[in-house]
Formats: structure tokens, sequence, C-alpha cells
């Protein structure tokens, strides 16, 4: 029986023949850079109605300002920020799990022991941001795609890697079933 394993930082392997348990790398959300428009939004419709306020022209009334600065904001910046945040990547040690959805909620999941390419492309703005777009593609499902990822080459190297030491684990692990069996 060998003693498990640590190399440079990452987390101990399991004996062959016994399951490693899976454990959470990252959780992250695309780039908040989509927020941008929304908080200058959220800034001038603030600062127009503190000017307006109590300033305005005889047929309108001051209930009326703050229920089109209301309508604005719900709607140029509590949704956009909503459809954000319900979309989510969540990276484990056995797969990644993409979700998303506000009502009704939407979830893929790719193993890495089946193992999958990595497509990294970044673009001028991407580039600099620090983000970009990751495609992972297994050859028989639909490629899922990653969008405006941040540290978008931290995150492709741990998938290398986690790709790598999920199929060096099924390897092992099917070569000790494969000894055991000979016995």
């Amino acid at each position: 029986m060998t003693q498990p394993v640590t190399l440079g930082g990452r987390p101990t392997m399991p004996p062959p023949g016994v399951p490693s348990e899976e454990l959470l790398i990252a959780r992250f959300r695309g780039h908040a850079r989509r927020l941008f428009w929304s908080a200058l939004v959220l800034i001038a419709v603030f600062g127009a109605t503190a000017y307006f306020y109590d300033n305005l022209p005889a047929p309108f009334e001051n209930w009326m300002l703050l229920s089109a600065a209301g309508g604005l904001v719900l709607l140029l910046v509590v949704v956009p920020y909503i459809v954000w945040y319900s979309r989510s990547v969540t990276v484990t040690t056995r797969r990644v799990i993409v979700r998303h959805g506000v009502g009704a909620q939407s979830r893929r999941e790719m193993s890495h022991a089946r193992g999958y390419t990595i497509g990294v492309r970044r673009g001028v703005l991407q580039r600099m941001w620090g983000t970009g777009t990751i495609s992972l593609s297994n050859g028989v499902d639909a490629p899922l795609r990653l969008a405006n990822v941040p540290n978008v080459t931290l995150v492709h190297e741990t998938l290398a890697d986690q790709i790598e030491v999920s199929q060096i684990l099924a390897h092992r692990d099917a070569q000790s079933v494969s000894d055991t069996a000979s016995f």
C-alpha cells in the first residue's frame, strides 16, 4: 500500500482503489465589467432625480419623477445585476458545472475524467481586462462556452491540471483493478 502523495501544493492523492472525494477548486461568475453601464445609469438617475426633485415644470409632480427613476433603476440596473448574478461556474476535482437561469435553472456538466479540449479566445478588450472566453469540447456533446472568465490563464491552467490528474487517477485505478483481477 502506498502513502498519499502531494506534489507542490496539490491535494493528496488517495491510495489506489479508494474513491477520491470531490473537492471544490473554484467558483466564479463572468467578469463584472458587464455591469459598467448599469452603474453609470444608476449614478445618472440619482443625479437627475436629485436635481429635478421639487424643481419640475407645472404639469409634473415629484411622485412622477420618483416612479420614473424607480422604473429606470429596476429595468436598467436591477435586472442586469440579477441576470449576471444568476450565472455561475464551479470547478471541482471531478467536473466543471455551469449554472444559469433566474426562474428555472439550467445546469451543464463536463467531467475531467472523460477529457476535453480547452480553447481560449481573447479579444483586445478582454486582454485589457484580463478576461477571456473558454470553450470546452469533448467531441460528443455541444461545446461548453464560458464567457468573460476572469483570470482566464489561471482558469485554463487549472482545468488542464485537473484533466491530467483525473486521467492519471482513472488509469491508476483501472490498473489496480486489472492487477487484482489477475490474481
